[in-house]
């Protein structure tokens, strides 16, 4: 499946996002562990971009990794995201984006639960959520 890219001159995403969405999404900046908004968020639904509303995680693949980040054990669909290598902070880690917008969502590692054994470890701020009915 091909996927439309959207792109943006920077003007335009600080118009459309509050501060910390634009440096998390924009710049890969990490949200404070424990404060993001679904971190501990339990509803059923779908997390989206925060950007392009593309689709990325279902409730159903979330779970507790106690990192204090929103965890989930796999995507909805793995042509919406893209993994990078970053070796940023003197790590090399598995960095997440959004495929349609290039959004910095996250993080992924090894370490998850079966049937994947993936953490997607995602800061709240790259995302929005859209309830079951």
């Amino acid at each position: 499946m091909s996927t439309k890219k959207i792109s943006k001159i920077d003007a335009e995403w600080r118009a459309e996002l509050d501060p910390l969405e634009y440096q998390v999404t924009r710049h890969a900046a990490t949200e404070w562990a424990f404060t993001g908004r679904f971190w501990d968020h339990q509803e059923r639904g779908i997390y989206t971009c925060v950007c392009c509303n593309t689709p990325l995680f279902a409730s159903d693949a979330k779970f507790d990794s106690s990192c204090g980040w929103p965890s989930y054990f796999k995507a909805i669909n793995l042509d919406n995201v893209e993994k990078r290598i970053d070796r940023s902070h003197g790590m090399t880690r598995s960095e997440i984006l959004c495929k349609v917008c290039d959004a910095h969502l996250g993080h992924v590692f090894p370490d998850g639960p079966l049937p994947t054994g993936m953490r997607y470890c995602i800061n709240s701020a790259s995302l929005r959520f859209e309830p079951s009915d």
